[in-house]
């Protein structure tokens, strides 16, 4: 778990800080510029680093599953080498999608103008600003990032649709409890993570405006990796001690 946990710390760092130190340089200095390479470095770092950390939450997802459902065969089923080629696949993956996005977005003709109404280099900005077909150029990336990540929110789904059955029937309520305690942090790390991204692309075209738009891509690009952190951190006894001290 704690192994996970690192490369989910490590991913929600490189994530926040793709956006938000150039955000907080131009609002310091008053600029709102960035160069062309920082602006493809940006995307592709971004889809990188959010795509990974999904795909490595679907593994944690799995790692829950075996503690619970299957805890004798968790040494063998969750070995050194398992976790760490699991772990690997989960960066690949994110590695192919950023370069699959990157590509495909900044092949593209930009001849709207170079403003980008966001404050970081979001793909969808990008290519409004694009006279180019962009929907013979987006489909192959959106159809393997939808694909992916749809299967791995299923695999999620189904993972705690067999914890929750296998918890339900332990005869102890200290078991159950410490099984939805383990539980519960990934939950809400997944729920917070998937709830924020579905309200930002599927949210009508109605009630879009630039000033939500800011906030919504605020919510699923900063809040998910800053709050993560305290989130898995309330597991920790001695810093639950500390805070009922400090309140």
């Amino acid at each position: 778990m704690y192994f996970f946990l690192l490369n989910l710390a490590i991913l929600d760092l490189g994530s926040i800080s793709t956006t938000v130190p150039k955000a907080m340089a131009n609002a310091l200095w008053y600029n709102r510029a960035i160069s062309y390479q920082g602006c493809v470095a940006q995307v592709f770092f971004f889809v990188f680093f959010f795509g990974s950390e999904f795909y490595l939450l679907t593994v944690m997802a799995y790692d829950r599953y075996v503690a619970i459902c299957k805890p004798l065969h968790y040494r063998s089923l969750m070995g050194s080498r398992a976790c760490a080629q699991m772990a690997a696949a989960a960066w690949g993956s994110g590695i192919l999608d950023a370069v699959l996005h990157m590509a495909s977005t900044f092949s593209l003709s930009l001849c709207h103008g170079n403003a980008v109404d966001q404050f970081f280099c979001e793909i969808p900005h990008i290519l409004k600003l694009s006279c180019s077909d962009a929907y013979l150029r987006e489909v192959v990336a959106l159809v393997f990032s939808v694909s992916l990540g749809c299967g791995c929110f299923v695999f999620i789904v189904v993972s705690y649709v067999q914890i929750f059955r296998a918890v339900l029937r332990m005869p102890s309520e200290q078991g159950r409890h410490k099984a939805f305690s383990m539980c519960l942090p990934h939950l809400v790390v997944v729920s917070l993570m998937v709830t924020t991204v579905m309200f930002t692309y599927l949210k009508p075209s109605s009630i879009s405006s630039p000033s939500l738009d800011l906030v919504v891509s605020f919510l699923y690009s900063v809040v998910p990796p800053a709050v993560n952190p305290i989130i898995y951190s309330m597991r920790n006894q001695e810093l639950k001690n500390a805070l009922r001290k400090l309140l």
